[in-house]
């Protein structure tokens, strides 16, 4: 057998220079040069050895305290699980206190790469890989600690699409949500076990969704990730340095005072028809989203985040940009529609002899979803041409407090305000 250990990854390049910094410069050095945006190249083998035990990845930790949760404009991890919780009758406001209090000094740890407090396998934490946990409360959240008039206003759950949705209460709801996400499946599937073993006998879980991303080093440009259509998907996310997140992402506490520096989420699963999908040549799956598939560009560009002419016509006066094309709906008609994408792909085992069971975990991050995202889904449910090969099956708004302090507690605001 030929020796393996020598093979497949470049010298000059493995995760923009990582390796190097930490053979040259220590773990700091390395941490310091990770990006997330891992190069790989084949002109020049490296020791496998080496890479292993640089562990670049595996070392690479994202703060759990702060002003703000982490993993909303957190650069976006390649694997996540979203889990929601239902309060069980009868708890009290004490026991779900409890379960934030015990959740927030798990996620701390966990999160640095040290095992939970009552961790049986404290050495699957190692090596977080950029573990974030981010804390959601749902609607029901506010009935169930007594506090009614502490809810957002904003915070219901979205009102119906009958035209597309297809909802199924397996994939929708809930009254708490743990968001978990990392470079490594091992590090995320840890993290939930612990994080939900703590919690029964107050809130037991209604769903678990699992998604991902490209690994980390498999493309060398770090652009825009692309969904299970080929599609690249998130061309027209906000960045922080053109917009004021503060703005389109954050609370500013006017509604209710706790909620300063808290975020919405919306998170829709959204099942996309392979099989169909399939059957549409190229051309018209380009017309369908208004983009190359090849690049991203607009169909009156060339490059991906050249801006699309909605006006431009072709020699028979015809919209280049088809009306009801995907970017024609969901493009941006004001600043209010700003929001924070962060999408994740999932592939299921079929159901119902179907071939596949593909779609979309699709996460937003604003404000205020009524302002911001119900109008943009109204537009897309009248006349999407998407809508033909995509069914919303699952549905669920969460509030994203602001993050908790050193040694307190998510959700702890609410609580003293």
């Amino acid at each position: 057998m030929a020796d393996r250990t020598n093979r497949g990854l470049s010298r000059r390049s493995v995760l923009t220079g990582g390796v190097a910094a930490v053979v040259g410069g220590g773990a700091a050095g390395a941490l310091a040069g990770y990006t997330g945006r891992g190069v790989l190249d084949d002109d020049t083998a490296v020791d496998w050895k080496t890479v292993a035990d640089s562990r670049v990845v595996g070392r690479a930790t994202e703060p759990f305290y702060g002003d703000r949760q982490s993993g909303v404009t957190t650069a976006p991890q390649s694997h996540a699980a979203f889990v929601a919780f239902d309060i069980v009758p009868g708890a009290t406001r004490t026991e779900i206190q409890g379960v934030l209090r015990a959740w927030s000094q798990d996620a701390a740890r966990l999160t640095q790469g040290h095992g939970g407090l009552a961790d049986l396998e404290p050495e699957l934490a190692e090596d977080p890989a950029r573990l974030t946990v981010t804390i959601g409360l749902g609607p029901g959240f506010f009935d169930a600690v007594g506090m009614p008039d502490k809810k957002p206003e904003w915070l219901e759950q979205l009102p119906a699409f009958p035209q597309i949705d297809q909802l199924e209460d397996r994939w929708s709801e809930g009254d708490l949500l743990l968001q978990i996400c990392a470079d490594d499946p091992l590090i995320v599937s840890h993290a939930a076990r612990i994080l939900a073993s703590g919690v029964r006998g107050v809130a037991r879980q209604k769903w678990t969704q699992r998604g991902f991303r490209k690994a980390v080093g498999t493309d060398p440009s770090g652009r825009t990730q692309r969904n299970l259509f080929g599609q690249i998907d998130g061309t027209v996310n906000p960045h922080e340095d053109e917009v004021d997140f503060d703005q389109i992402l954050y609370c500013d506490g006017s509604d209710q005072r706790w909620m300063r520096g808290g975020s919405a989420l919306v998170l829709r699963r959204i099942r996309m028809t392979m099989d169909t999908w399939e059957e549409i040549d190229r051309t018209s799956r380009e017309l369908s989203v208004g983009r190359t598939l090849d690049t991203g560009a607009p169909l009156t560009g060339t490059a991906e985040h050249d801006p699309a002419d909605f006006e431009a016509v072709d020699d028979l006066g015809l919209p280049v940009i088809p009306e009801e094309s995907h970017i024609a709906r969901a493009r941006q008609r004001n600043r209010g529609e700003a929001m924070l994408r962060r999408p994740y792909n999932y592939d299921d085992p079929p159901e119902d002899g179907e071939i596949s069971n593909t779609g979309l975990l699709f996460t937003a991050y604003m404000a205020d979803p009524v302002r911001t995202y119900i109008p943009v889904q109204q537009r897309l449910a009248e006349l999407d041409a998407l809508n033909t090969w995509t069914i919303p099956i699952g549905s669920a708004v969460f509030a994203i407090p602001p993050g908790a302090p050193e040694g307190g507690y998510v959700g702890q605001q609410l609580f003293e305000d």
